[in-house]
């Protein structure tokens, strides 16, 4: 498979050199140069495979040649270990639960099968500095899946302040090849001065960057596989109803996760509606209502890995539809909810059907109620991970000592080592450089 950037502006390339590249020169982002439609043979088996078994097929045609067939079976094998569970809330809507990774996030299943592509790609002797910003769940789950990986580094940059104290700790305490950076502004800003690192000169005469955000194609496109999963799950749960009859809710931050569920419609998966699913930054709602896509600064709030101004992926979703805004008007509905409701939510949920959602969760199964009743089909909210790494506010609402799963738990009381900087990129190229060092906490 090659792949073009969105701008058009850079020489298309490998899934190779995608993934080490992260991201192409003319600011773009990788996009697959053709989609492959698989059979209606592979649906029929859907409802029965293995996770493993489900990734293989899916992501084969995107990493051939670069990827021997025995390769990706082995990373598939080794990366889809843990369930995905879906589970039925109440009539009619159920839950796809992706926390149930080593970090206890969604994110877990990306950030490990992005470590194995470049384990298998990376050069030897010439050390890889894997760079990546994040809101809350990308930060944990690479760098648990970079954790002691032999000539790769981790950077992590993330808004000082701006996310939950279990996500920071997830991510400051680990040490080894992983350096956090705690940024003096917000999520869009760490952001940014990736993407500076990215087109500077001096850094690209220096050293080999890549990135670890959904930005990075083998981030993103694994992602697709647990909607194949999920979709499977509800067939075999209810064989009678139509095989199209489900909408898709996704809480979306940055749109990666948003992008990868279109994409496994474009292969052929039979879901005829998505949500993007937003907190008050609802720059894509807004887009989906008006057609006027119009970035904003970031708000926080309390669903903070969604506290995103300037989605990175959206321009994936664009270049998906042909930049038609009636056409993705026609499959994506748009959905945003301030805090209250989303606590009043989980309250409800959790008293009426013992069911506790985090957040970010609890603003797609929000879209569900709202748009279920004029779409007439089964809905699936992605709960993307699990309430306790949210147990400042869960507590709060709930008024319980939520309690942290074992995973969570191993971070507790260990020192944060963390570098701290202004949003300045000459400060980062200074950490990057090996001129700054960690502080402990």
């Amino acid at each position: 498979m090659r792949f073009y950037s969105t701008n058009c502006q850079a020489p298309e390339v490998s899934f190779k050199e995608a993934v080490i590249k992260g991201l192409p020169q003319d600011k773009g982002l990788f996009y697959p140069q053709t989609i492959p439609v698989l059979p209606a043979s592979f649906f029929e088996a859907l409802p029965d495979m293995e996770l493993p078994e489900i990734a293989f097929e899916v992501l084969r045609a995107y990493t051939e040649p670069d990827l021997s067939a025995d390769q990706l079976q082995e990373i598939c094998q080794e990366v889809f270990t843990f369930p995905i569970p879906l589970v039925k809330v109440e009539n009619n809507t159920y839950s796809l639960e992706l926390f149930h990774g080593p970090t206890c996030a969604f994110k877990d299943v990306g950030a490990r099968f992005m470590s194995r592509c470049l384990q298998a790609f990376a050069q030897k002797g010439k050390p890889l500095t894997v760079l990546v910003a994040t809101s809350g769940d990308t930060g944990s789950a690479v760098a648990n899946g970079f954790l002691g990986v032999e000539n790769i580094e981790v950077v992590i940059l993330y808004p000082n302040g701006g996310v939950s104290e279990v996500q920071e700790m997830q991510f400051t305490t680990l040490g080894q090849n992983i350096q956090a950076v705690a940024v003096e502004g917000v999520f869009d800003d760490c952001q940014a001065l990736v993407k500076q690192a990215f087109s500077d000169e001096e850094l690209a005469k220096n050293m080999q960057l890549s990135s670890a955000n959904s930005i990075n194609v083998a981030r993103w496109l694994p992602q697709m596989v647990y909607y194949f999963h999920a979709w499977g799950q509800w067939r075999k749960q209810n064989p009678d109803q139509q095989q199209d009859e489900v909408t898709i809710a996704v809480p979306s931050g940055n749109f990666g996760n948003l992008a990868a569920g279109l994409l496994a419609r474009e292969m052929g998966l039979p879901v005829k509606y998505y949500i993007a699913a937003t907190n008050r930054n609802k720059v894509v709602p807004d887009y989906l209502e008006s057609g006027n896509y119009t970035p904003a600064p970031s708000v926080a709030t309390i669903a903070n890995a969604m506290d995103v101004g300037a989605p990175n992926n959206f321009p994936r979703i664009l270049e998906m539809f042909q930049q038609n805004h009636i056409s993705v008007q026609q499959v994506v509905k748009g959905f945003w909810v301030d805090d209250e409701k989303v606590k009043t939510v989980i309250q409800e949920v959790n008293d009426e059907q013992n069911y506790l959602l985090d957040p970010h969760g609890a603003i797609a199964y929000l879209s569900l109620k709202q748009y279920l009743p004029s779409l007439q089909t089964a809905g699936i909210f992605l709960e993307t991970a699990h309430p306790a790494k949210f147990k400042g506010s869960i507590d709060e609402i709930l008024g319980t000592d939520t309690p942290l799963p074992e995973q969570l738990q191993a971070f507790l009381n260990k020192p944060k080592q963390v570098i701290n900087i202004k949003n300045d990129f000459s400060e980062l190229a200074a950490v990057l450089q090996g001129n700054l060092s960690p502080s402990l906490s």
